[in-house]
């Protein structure tokens, strides 16, 4: 097991040396980005001359420098949050109020206000950058009764500061909806630079379309209560209204085409610095690490691939190592032939099993929580009896004895009501509840979740008899409907008896008010996003099959010691089985429907169709077994029923 000290110089190492660089060139950029929004600010197509000259001396003025200063800890605080809720797992809310909750959650209500504040730094860097009436937020003028020259309150500055700190909670608030702390690994290998200069366009298209989409949503909302921060900054900074001056929070001041321009072009570049740095992130992150097979000296034991693959505390390392496991299966003769060799002394495959066993590991786990799934659907919310599973187990184990075959996996059946489709990995910042792999389901302990809302909708106390684990096969809990939002489901979550256990609590036949149902409705999963969150972590799958079936066909001509061969009855049952639990699944409704298109976001949504890829690279995987074995896989000992679907690939049916 990977010890905490291998694990605290990996993350050194790696991450945030990744991490490091990633924010160093978007500090090497951040001049390039400002020159160009200094030359759009004062863009001028008559007075080219002028444009240019006025360009270069701002450029050089002590008030840019010190802006670059600003911006320059506004991408250090940027990239520290992108270390910091950056997942490999993302966060799919199955419900509107698990959505909620994750708004609303204090972490997050943290993280909307530093980014609003680092909006209003920004703007504020724009606006002097741009200078003329947006340069102070005080400025003279003379009063209409005495004359007399005071101090007034600059609105033009005000509304581009408000606007900063719209963008950044917008900014903030859409990292949340479309899982922008999201990073996924790419499915061609590409170095930094092509990859940066790809994504580049797209970068700065998302920065335009969303700041315009910003400014419309700012200037609707700053037309209807835009006076509410005006008269309280003027009366807390003790500045006067100008009268003579048209208001911005009327129709006529917000027609103002030098005013939009501004601040759809500070927009453009509050929201190109912030993007540049997630990109710039998630190049880094996911380069990949070449870790070493085997080590020969004992101290480095703990860094070679076998061990890092069965470290369960950090994802990002089992990524990589699953990683850089599905490359070497494909592209390195030399390391196959590594994990394929024998332990000197002993003579024992120690790198295969280690291997063969994490990747059946994952992907039995896979198939355990795909077959829950079904049978809570199937089930409309209630899971079968232990009775009925363990007869069922019982009946595959004695078919399988009577064949002959040796002991395989077998379709695994849940006794336990299925809650969340959780994942396999865990964080190594905050533990099975950080950000790094939050849970795809409401989850009712945390803070949004208050008892009285529990008891509202029906959530029964852990202490409750009628709560917490069934305390017999024969009691479960009705859950709501997995796939339909109607009202004819459970409204109060109340528990289910069966004959054998009498009639149910004589409060579940109560009528729900009218709260407690609307909660109950908000809480109904959402069958799309209930389908995503199943695979959500299916990436480290897909490397897992990529990795196991090259590994095994390769194996066909350079394993000369016959290692892969003792293990090849459970890695074929193990993807037939898969393969059936898959399929049984996009049977099922939703599962088939294909995501709606993004106009454009900074947010991946890779995820959304990695139940797609998963589908594609277990029949690929298969059929790269098949083809490579063709009919010495008759030899090999597995049920009637595996070998009659491993034929319909040998024939290329599937």
């Amino acid at each position: 097991m990977f010890s905490l000290k291998q694990n605290c110089w990996f993350i050194k190492k790696v991450v945030i040396w990744r991490a490091v660089a990633s924010i160093a060139w978007s500090v090497l950029l951040l001049p390039v980005t400002t020159a160009v929004f200094v030359l759009l600010s004062r863009f001028s197509l008559f007075h080219p001359i002028q444009w240019i000259s006025e360009c270069t001396s701002l450029l050089t003025a002590s008030s840019t420098v010190f802006s670059l200063v600003v911006l320059c800890g506004v991408i250090l605080m940027t990239g520290f949050f992108n270390l910091e809720f950056y997942t490999l797992v993302p966060s799919i809310p199955c419900s509107r109020v698990a959505l909620l909750g994750t708004v609303l959650h204090p972490r997050q209500c943290v993280h909307s206000l530093v980014y609003c504040t680092m909006g209003m730094l920004v703007m504020w860097c724009a606006s002097v950058t741009i200078g003329g009436r947006y340069s102070t937020l005080g400025t003279p003028c003379r009063q209409s009764e005495s004359g007399e020259l005071v101090t007034c309150l600059n609105e033009y500055h005000l509304f581009l500061l408000l606007a900063g700190a719209f963008m950044g909670y917008s900014h903030s608030f859409l990292g949340v909806v479309q899982n922008m702390y999201y990073v996924s690994f790419q499915p061609i290998q590409q170095y930094k630079y092509p990859r940066f200069k790809g994504s580049l366009p797209a970068v700065v298209k998302c920065s335009v379309i969303q700041s315009l989409y910003s400014a419309r949503n700012f200037a609707a909302l700053y037309f209807f209560f835009g006076y509410v921060p005006k008269t309280w900054i003027s009366s807390t900074l003790n500045l006067q209204i100008d009268s003579s001056l048209q208001p911005l929070d009327s129709l006529t001041g917000l027609l103002d085409f030098s005013l939009l321009y501004h601040l759809a072009i500070s927009g453009t570049f509050l929201y190109l610095t912030w993007y540049l740095t997630v990109l710039l992130f998630r190049i880094y992150v996911t380069e990949a690490y070449s870790f070493p097979v085997q080590s020969t000296f004992t101290e480095d034991a703990e860094q070679c691939l076998p061990k890092v693959l069965v470290e369960k505390d950090t994802s990002v390392i089992k990524f990589l190592a699953l990683h850089d496991l599905a490359l070497l299966s494909q592209h390195s003769l030399s390391r196959r032939l590594e994990v394929f060799s024998l332990s000197q002394p002993g003579g024992h495959p120690h790198n295969w099993n280690a291997i063969s066993k994490e990747c059946l590991s994952l992907l039995s786990e896979l198939t355990h929580r795909l077959v829950a799934h079904q049978d809570a659907v199937a089930s409309n919310g209630r899971v079968k009896s232990q009775s009925a599973s363990s007869d069922t187990r019982s009946a595959s184990s004695s078919s399988s004895v009577m064949s002959g075959t040796e002991d395989i996996p077998e379709t695994p059946r849940l006794s336990v009501p299925l809650r969340t489709p959780g994942s396999v990995f865990k964080s190594s910042v905050g533990g099975m509840h950080s950000a790094l792999t939050a849970p795809f389901t409401p989850d009712v302990d945390s803070p949004f979740s208050s008892p009285a809302i529990r008891r509202l909708v029906g959530q029964q106390e852990p202490q409750s008899p009628w709560g917490g684990t069934i305390q017999s096969p024969h009691v479960m809990r009705r859950g709501p409907k997995l796939w339909s939002s109607s009202t004819e489901s459970q409204t109060n979550g109340s528990p289910l008896a069966s004959p054998a256990t009498g009639p149910s609590p004589p409060a579940a036949t109560q009528k729900p008010s009218f709260l407690a149902q609307w909660l109950q409705n908000r809480r109904e999963q959402l069958p799309e996003a209930s389908s995503q969150a199943l695979f959500a972590d299916s990436q480290a799958h897909i490397w897992a099959l990529q990795g196991l079936s090259h590994l095994v066909a390769a194996s066909f001509s350079e394993d000369q010691f016959g290692v892969v061969q003792t293990t090849l009855p459970s890695i074929l049952s193990c993807l037939v089985v898969l393969l059936e639990a898959v399929d049984r699944h996009f049977k099922l409704p939703h599962a088939s429907s294909k995501p709606a298109r993004t106009i454009c976001s900074m947010g991946d949504s890779t995820y959304k169709t990695l139940r797609f890829a998963l589908r594609a690279a277990l029949k690929t995987a298969i059929y790269k077994i098949t083809t490579t074995f063709g009919e010495h896989l008759n030899a090999v000992k597995i049920s009637s029923e595996h070998r009659k679907r491993l034929q319909q690939f040998l024939e290329f049916k599937e």
